[in-house]
């Protein structure tokens, strides 16, 4: 098969092309380097010519709300447009878990962004997965006060990306299949304990005490609406495990 990935150069995009490629299909890079814009939908017709399938691991970084929905339903209505022109077969969505349950302005990019894709012509399969082991070094690098950093105190069930990666690459090589099943780390881990040990692992010796922002995104993930309901699946590998390959 032919699978172009959207976002093919970020975490979770560069490690789904790697997935695409192992399963022993044909990747395609959709992203400014390689002369792809989703926003205006430069270059994709001819990025998308013969494709059977496309992911959309397009990402954005902003807080704001508008910014969010501009973004994500600009960028996919433009793909799916150019997938039902190429004749794709199926589109596959990342998305995030419980980002119906927190009223945060990025999640509602992320919402417009599904509601795209379910009114698109072209069959969809969307995947939502709860954040990934690299969200302990972002919130590290936010959390920042002056000379201290803070570390945030939240529930979270982080998921390798590299595992992601490989569940979206089965998915477009599968038939569309709606709402897949949630996919999730495999246990629950609390993000303060996580953005410290990922400190002191890359050498941060200072005191970084644990904190509760009153952001949205935080009241929600310390009240658990980020962790995945039972019946989602769970990935192999732990934080400690991810933190440990990286050194």
């Amino acid at each position: 098969m032919r699978i172009a990935v959207a976002g093919g150069t970020g975490v979770v995009g560069t490690s789904t092309v790697e997935a695409v490629r192992g399963a022993g299909h044909e990747a395609v890079i959709l992203s400014r380097s390689t002369g792809v814009d989703l926003v205006t939908g430069a270059g994709l017709d001819a990025a998308l010519e013969g494709v059977d399938a496309v992911i959309d691991t397009a990402n954005i970084s902003t807080l704001k709300a508008r910014a969010a929905t501009d973004f994500f339903t600009t960028a996919t209505g433009n793909l799916i447009s150019a997938a039902e022109r190429a004749g794709a077969r199926h589109i596959v969505l990342l998305s995030i878990v419980g980002i119906d349950r927190i009223p945060y302005d990025y999640y509602a990019g992320k919402l417009a962004q599904e509601k795209v894709v379910e009114a698109s012509p072209v069959p969809w399969t969307i995947q939502r997965a709860t954040q990934f082991h690299e969200f302990a070094a972002q919130m590290l690098a936010r959390g920042k006060l002056g000379p201290v950093h803070l570390a945030p105190r939240a529930r979270t069930q982080p998921v390798a990306a590299d595992e992601v990666g490989e569940r979206l690459a089965a998915l477009a090589a599968a038939p569309p299949s709606g709402r897949a099943r949630d996919l999730a780390g495999p246990r629950e881990e609390a993000l303060d304990a996580m953005v410290k040990s990922y400190a002191r692992a890359t050498g941060h010796g200072g005191w970084i005490p644990s904190v509760s922002i009153p952001t949205a995104q935080m009241k929600g993930m310390r009240a658990g609406y980020a962790l995945p309901g039972a019946d989602a699946d769970l990935g192999r590998q732990t934080f400690a495990e991810w933190l440990a390959a990286q050194r």
